[in-house]
């Protein structure tokens, strides 16, 4: 059995002074980096995603360009294609990650599964590849992409483990629902202490 984690969205604008971000969003980058440098063979691939928006439309509606955002479906601009906004923090050591996935070019894309890597292949391809079972997943936000790439990951099949302390939503509420509906959907939350538990 194959382990693999996923890094969901530690980017710029997601992190505190970005467009978008979400109270201790350096720090799960940070953690994630101290994670991956205390064990660094726990896991056989280390795949990170990044929102990379088109930044001349709306991005199917995504972005709220002609009116104010509902912070539910629509959302101001970010994380566009190129900006500072759409690179990884600082925190986040890039050169533990074996692949880079973007997604959300010119549509709405909340999971992991919705991108593409660098080499134009699907997520669900890749762990095929490398015959990953077992996925544990971190990053942000807890409530919206780190909930839907965890969903998806589940409904493929695999194993997931959620490390709480590694990711950061963009509502107190609305993270603990996440949680609880993922953990329902068959995740088990652990902390990053334990993930070389079986």
């Amino acid at each position: 059995m194959k382990k693999a984690l996923f890094i969901i969205d530690v980017q710029n604008d997601f992190t505190e002074g970005g467009a978008l971000g979400v109270e201790g969003g350096a720090a799960v980058a940070a953690g994630i980096s101290r994670l991956l440098a205390e064990h660094p063979d726990v896991y056989d691939l280390v795949i990170a995603s990044r929102d990379w928006h088109d930044a001349e439309n709306d991005n199917g509606g995504h972005f709220a360009l002609d009116s104010q955002p509902d912070f539910v479906t629509t959302w101001p601009v970010h994380c566009v294609a190129g900006t500072p906004g759409a690179e990884y923090h600082d925190d986040l050591t890039e050169q533990a990650i074996d692949f880079h996935v973007r997604k959300g070019q010119g549509q709405p894309a909340y999971s992991i599964y919705e991108g593409v890597t660098e080499e134009g292949g699907t997520v669900h391809a890749l762990l095929d590849e490398h015959a990953v079972t077992e996925i544990d997943i971190a990053g942000l936000a807890t409530d919206y992409c780190v909930r839907a790439s965890a969903l998806d990951a589940i409904e493929h099949g695999r194993r997931v483990r959620v490390l709480t302390d590694l990711v950061a939503g963009v509502g107190e509420a609305s993270s603990d629902a996440a949680l609880a509906e993922l953990a329902h959907a068959g995740a088990l939350l652990i902390s990053s202490a334990d993930v070389e538990a079986p």
